[in-house]
């Protein structure tokens, strides 16, 4: 049976007679575009018609209340697929006994398989498989599609889930494993499969779309697996016949001949069918879904056609294949980019097949450089991968420039991109060696073969200029150069042998590189993890990497010990050499001091450690010997009576001199030189560092340098650095005082003392924040609030009640000089002194590291606002920075703000508003009274307040008292000072509402009718009437309290728009007085408000200005005159006016005291009148696009309450209302981007659906790749 070849665009026509029936056409493409080809249908009602016989039998019987051929064995196959459980072999060895019987009812099974696989409720019935096209079947399945959630089999989280689409592939994979002898060359089933299949692929619905392409991948798959075995079978089934053939005539058997060569058309036969088949897939699945909308989806189809590839070489490994892979590579999502690596991978770690893929590498291979730096880090990984695999199959393809840019990862803080990284290095820089080497006995230290490899680590880490990341190199070769790396003997015959002839020497910029890494890879081997920066924290270590830890650090202790002391003695007099020496103790396994009898080892590490305390004044130096002195002396070990003695007699020795030099330096005065200065500075900088990591106390050494600093303060002329150290030993007194005080019980004598001792220093500190030198300032700051922060109240907490005499408060004086130091320091322009261009890179170090000074200063401050040591209100003058230094000090600042709030929220709240105070004062007094609201710093201000805003977040509830409070605050501001230009103007501070009503979007709808009710008890009567220019802040921030607000409650109303008015005015429902469910939903939000308004009869004072008596219209305005006004006054017509204009049916009930002063109101609505049409040319259009703003949006949320609640106010049209035929023109300008409007959640999804089709996004791809071929 020889199958007819399938065109290779296969475009299956319908009038073309083929293999597919047109009953079972399963897959025409909604454009036009025809996917399957059609047997005559004759036959195919032949072959049914024979298959129709055997449902009297198995068939028969089917229930599920759809139709009799679907029934349980389609459930039961979907439910054994997603549970796992059973063996899949037997199930699919069960469907095919049902096949055999009746195929047509086994592959309607099989088809509702793939449907309920994709989450459809639908179930196709016998009578749809036997007379509906194949969209039609689609499109029905497509209606009963459930839609009231997005998820499916294939993306349902979950652990039912959770192995359903390993089974679902495996249960292909076995079909076409159990059927590849017989059932697959049927040119039924897999005809109808593929058909289906293929249609669904082409389906707008997600579901179908995801889990036919899947099956379509997965069934490809197998259909390669079976090519290749037939492909194997046909080269076997050749060579057979042509042996046979070779024989002599007499030995040679025809018959066999003749049965070999009938097999051999037999497996070209179903070679040809397979080939249709899978030309049939590619073509119409993975050619259009490999580019499909889903990212999911184009990362399956990358993955399998990497598996095809792989797998049968000879028909897929080539470019019109490997082009797609290339092209996807420039694919928008991670996903789908790391699958196109890992399909290269499989390829590339062939190298059989390198020679294939020569004109792929050459055409894509910047690409794959360039995705070592690909902003998913996974890719990144994937991608050095693959150029390692590339590096390994041949030298030549990639370039110097190509490598380089892969080097520079090692130095990378993700780790396994550094990993990956140094695998790349070590290929390219040390997998290459000597053959004599290789078969060479081993040798040690400098003439061992890992030498070289040592120096070109060193060489290498020298050229890529990151000195200071030497941590980072060796953390990026641990994985593939532990060996290399743990070659501590050949490194130090490397440092202290003299080199062999004829060989070169190592450069004293080399030796110290040396010396760097060494350290680091001891570092490494002892600690067991990577660098600080690159690592989520510390591991569980197997028991195996506990003895490698083990068996390294006993390693280290044996060389080192040995090697320590005379590479310390070589290089005692070079600074940066001895201090990463002098670190490497801290790795050491002091125990075998002892057991390996190496004491002589330690005595002379002891004197070379003495020596190099005498030699250096170096800070680093000395701190390096005060650890490592810490390191030695461990009381576990026996060694450490030797040590103490050694670290006491070179204290005793250091105190002795330094009083003695202290004395005679004090009674020289003004007549020492700088010798004296010099030798008590060094003796001081020793003291100093011992003192950090060692308990001094036994040497009075508070005496002495409080006597120094004393001297410092009266004379005035002490040297800096004499001054800091002295401030900084005095500092480590008091804090190893503290120390024993806390671990056991302390006597009141002890306790006196420190307190004493404690603030004459902090006393001495704040005379120092008047130093003339800024170092000395900084230093004593920066004390200062350390020992505000140790002794504050927080002390005493966690048992240490004892310790409550020690608490400290800085005084009202001490504070305000701490704040000063930090305005004149900490917020202060770099470029005052950094302007020359010569050393520029020198320049910027100094402003990093004087940018990094700052900030700890400012975190030194933060700290005590943080921990209430300092009164919070001081912040107010570190938050007005936030806007103006955000760069440098922002996060700072922010962090700040966050915890001050959670500490206090109200007070916090009136530290933003008075800091906001303080600036629109230094405004007012920069500009002047009339300045312009436009100005950079005024809007400067507002931006500020807005972020301050933005701070409170998204809960009104949580910041509702903070938030009132502030408005409280700024209200009393903005009326505090009256007007300069007397009696009728505004008040001095009156834009200060304009700054305000940046957080009114904070306030809750209740909260802002108290705010406005508060507003007004500030306000006079005229200030209602005004409408100049500089009125406009009162104007819009009452307009800013009103949106959302109680209308009757308002004196203004707002939110009037062309739709919402007429709405409102069409209404002539009578307002309903009784107390029904209505009535209570109104009252809701004065009950609700009464624990907001506690905040503000708290500390509610009278205002300096008279309020005015509260006015609220009483009647409706016609429709017609509300929109044809021109003129919309504050207050309501007179009484007379309004009559002709009402209906009887709009009288609301109106309060005593309101009817009282109606008299009033018509006087001066009668004044309103008549300037009623030059007030309304002089608005200005500013005004009335933010004022029209404001209230659309008000209008636009007023317009759905409107249909649910009786509007029992009148509408009173506002102001800037002016026409309707401005509110057109202003509809048709205005941008509604933020405006959120809620529709079902149903017909969201229906719209979102018909809006944008989950079907073929070709924006995915480079347009640059799809359009042109590769080759």
């Amino acid at each position: 049976m020889i199958a007819p070849e399938i065109p290779s665009e296969f475009a299956y026509t319908q009038d073309t007679d083929t293999r597919f029936s047109s009953d079972t056409d399963f897959s025409e493409d909604p454009d036009g575009r025809s996917a399957n080809s059609a047997k005559g249908k004759g036959g195919k009602k032949g072959k049914k018609a024979a298959g129709e016989k055997g449902k009297g039998g198995k068939g028969a019987g089917r229930i599920n209340g759809h139709h009799q051929e679907n029934g349980m064995e389609n459930m039961m196959l979907f439910e054994v697929v997603k549970l796992g459980r059973s063996a899949m072999q037997s199930v699919v060895d069960d469907w095919i006994e049902s096949y055999k019987h009746d195929r047509d009812v086994a592959l309607l099974d099989l088809i509702n398989f793939f449907i309920q696989c994709s989450g459809c409720k639908g179930v196709v019935s016998g009578e749809m498989f036997r007379n509906m096209q194949n969209s039609e079947i689609i499109r029905r399945m497509t209606e009963e599609f459930d839609e009231d959630s997005g998820d499916y089999p294939l993306t349902i989280a979950g652990p039912q889930w959770k192995k359903f689409k390993t089974s679902f592939c495996e249960f292909i994979s076995v079909l076409v494993r159990q059927c590849q002898y017989s059932i697959i060359y049927d040119e039924y089933m897999m005809d109808t499969v593929i058909s289906l299949l293929t249609g669904l692929s082409d389906s707008q619905v997600r579901a179908f779309r995801h889990t036919s392409t899947l099956a379509a991948m997965k069934l490809m798959t197998a259909l390669v697996n079976v090519a290749l075995n037939l492909s194997i079978n046909m080269d076997n089934t050749q060579r057979q016949y042509e042996a046979e053939r070779n024989k002599m005539v007499a030995k040679r058997a025809n018959d066999r001949l003749e049965l070999l060569l009938q097999k051999r058309k037999e497996l070209q036969e179903n070679q040809d069918e397979i080939e249709n088949m899978m030309n049939a897939i590619f073509k119409g699945v993975f050619v259009h879904r490999y580019r499909d909308s889903i990212a999911e989806i184009r990362a399956i189809c990358i993955e399998e056609i990497g598996v095809w590839m792989k797998l049968y070489s000879d028909a897929f490994l080539n470019d019109s294949y490997l082009k797609y892979v290339g092209w996807t590579m420039h694919d928008k999502q991670g996903e789908v980019r790391l699958k196109c690596l890992t399909a290269l991978q499989g390829l590339y770690h062939n190298r059989e097949l390198n020679a294939r893929l020569e004109l792929f590498t050459s055409r894509f291979k910047d690409r794959i450089v360039s995705m070592t730096l690909d902003k998913e880090y996974d890719v990144a990984v994937q991608a050095i991968k693959l150029l390692t695999l590339v590096l390994n199959s041949t030298d030549e393809v990639l370039t110097p420039e190509d490598c380089e840019s892969v080097y520079h990862l090692v130095y990378s803080a993700h780790r396994p991109v550094a990993v990956a990284a140094g695998e790349f290095l070590f290929k390219k820089l040390f997998s290459h060696r000597e053959p004599e080497d290789e078969g060479a006995p081993k040798r040690r230290g400098r003439q061992s073969p890992n030498a070289n490899l040592i120096k070109t680590t060193v060489f290498f880490f020298l050229e890529s200029e990151l000195h200071e990341h030497a941590a980072y190199l060796v953390d990026s070769l641990w994985e593939c150069g532990a060996e290399l790396l743990k070659d501590w003997e050949c490194m130090i015959s490397l440092l202290l042998d003299d080199p062999l002839p004829g060989e070169e020497a190592l450069t004293d910029r080399q030796e110290t590189a040396l010396i760097e890494i060494m350290l680091c890879t001891v570092r490494q081997a002892a600690e067991c993890h990577p660098p600080v920066g690159r690592g989520t924290g510390k591991r569980v270590m197997t028991a195996k990497e506990k003895k490698t830890q083990l068996d390294d650090r006993t390693r280290i202790t044996e060389l080192f010990a040995v090697a320590l002391p005379p590479l310390l003695a070589k290089y005692a007099v070079d600074a940066e050499k001895v201090t990463n020496l002098l670190q490497l103790p801290q790795f050491f396994d002091l125990e075998i001091y002892t057991t390996g009898r190496l004491e002589k080892h330690l005595e002379s590490l002891l004197r070379q450690i003495k020596e190099i305390v005498e030699k250096h004044t170096d800070t680093e130096v000395l701190e390096s010997c005060s650890k490592t002195y810490h390191a030695l002396c461990n009381e576990e070990f026996t060694i450490f009576n030797r040590v103490d003695i050694a670290r006491s007699q070179l204290l005793d020795e250091l105190v002795d001199k330094f009083n003695r030099l202290l004395e005679d330096f004090l009674q020289e005065g003004e007549d020492a030189d700088e010798d004296d200065a010099y030798q008590v500075l060094s003796t001081l900088k020793r003291i100093t560092a011992f003192h950090n990591a060692h308990d001094l106390s036994g040497w009075d050494l508070f005496t002495s340098n409080f006597k120094l600093l004393n001297t410092g303060i009266e004379n005035g002329d002490m040297p800096e650095q004499i001054v800091i150290h002295s401030l900084q030993c005095t500092h480590y007194v008091i804090l190893w005082h503290l120390a024993k005080l806390s671990e056991g019980s302390s006597r009141k004598d002890d306790l006196v003392t420190l307190r004493k001792q404690m603030r004459a220093f902090c006393m001495m500190c704040q005379r120092y924040l008047t130093n003339v030198n800024t170092a000395v300032k900084e230093q004593a700051f920066t004390i200062l609030c350390d020992l505000l922060l140790i002794f504050s109240h927080q002390m005493v907490s966690g048992g240490r009640e004892h310790l409550e005499p020690l608490v400290y408060s800085p005084e009202d004086s001490l504070q305000s000089e701490l704040l000063s130091f930090i305005m004149n320091h900490v917020f202060i322009d770099q470029d005052d002194d950094t302007n020359s261009t010569d050393g520029q890179q020198d320049d910027e170090a100094v402003k990093i590291e004087a940018l990094h000074k700052r900030r700890n200063l400012l975190a030194a401050y933060c700290k005590l606002i943080i921990y209430c040591v300092v009164e919070m209100r001081t912040g107010a003058d570190i938050f007005k920075q936030y806007m103006r230094y955000y760069n440098d000090y922002g996060d700072i600042i922010k962090e700040t703000m966050s915890k001050t709030r959670q500490i206090d929220k109200i007070q916090c709240a009136k530290t933003l508003i008075l800091s906001l105070q303080q600036l629109f004062i230094e405004m007012v007094t920069e500009l002047g009274h009339g300045f312009d609201r436009s100005s950079s710093a005024f809007c400067g201000i507002k931006e500020l307040a807005r972020r301050f805003s933005l701070t409170f977040g998204l809960d009104q509830v949580k910041t509702r008292d903070a938030i009132a409070m502030l408005h409280k605050d700024g209200i009393e501001f903005a009326f505090k000072e009256p007007s300069p230009q007397g009696e009728g103007g505004p008040p001095r501070n009156l834009a200060f509402l304009d700054i305000l009503s940046e957080f009114s979007s904070k306030l809750m709808r209740q909260d802002k009718r108290t705010v406005h009710m508060y507003l007004e008890r500030f306000m006079t009567f005229q200030m209602a009437l005004q409408r100049e220019d500089c009125w406009l802040p009162l104007i819009s921030y009452r307009n800013s309290l009103q949106a959302g607000g109680d209308d009757d409650t308002m004196s203004v109303m707002s939110g009037y728009s062309s739709r919402g008015s007429s709405v409102r005015s069409k209404k002539t429902k009578p307002p309903v007085v009784t107390a029904g469910p209505s009535a209570a939903k109104r009252k809701l939000p004065e009950e609700e408000s009464s624990s907001s308004s506690e905040v503000w009869q708290q500390s509610m004072q009278t205002p300096v200005m008279m309020p005015s008596p509260h006015l609220t219209s009483t009647a409706m305005r016609d429709p017609k005159r509300a929109r044809d006004d021109s003129f919309m006054g504050v207050y309501p017509l007179p009484h007379d006016q309004q009559q002709p204009h009402q209906h009887p049916q709009h009288h609301q009930p109106t309060p005593q005291h309101h009817q009282a002063s109606m008299d009033y109101n018509s006087q001066v609505t009668w004044m309103l009148a008549q300037r009623q049409q030059e007030e309304a040319r002089q608005q200005e259009r500013a005004m009335n696009y933010a004022k029209l703003r404001t209230n659309l949006q008000h209008a636009i949320s007023r317009r759905g309450t409107g249909l649910m609640e009786e509007d029992e106010e009148p509408i009173v049209e506002d102001v800037m209302m002016s026409s309707e035929g401005r509110m057109d023109d202003l509809n048709e300008g205005m941008d509604f981007d933020t405006m959120d409007i809620d529709l079902p959640p149903s017909k969201n999804r229906r719209e979102r659906s018909e809006l944008k089709p989950d079907y073929f996004d070709p924006s995915i791809m480079d347009e640059s790749m799809l359009g042109v071929s590769m080759f």
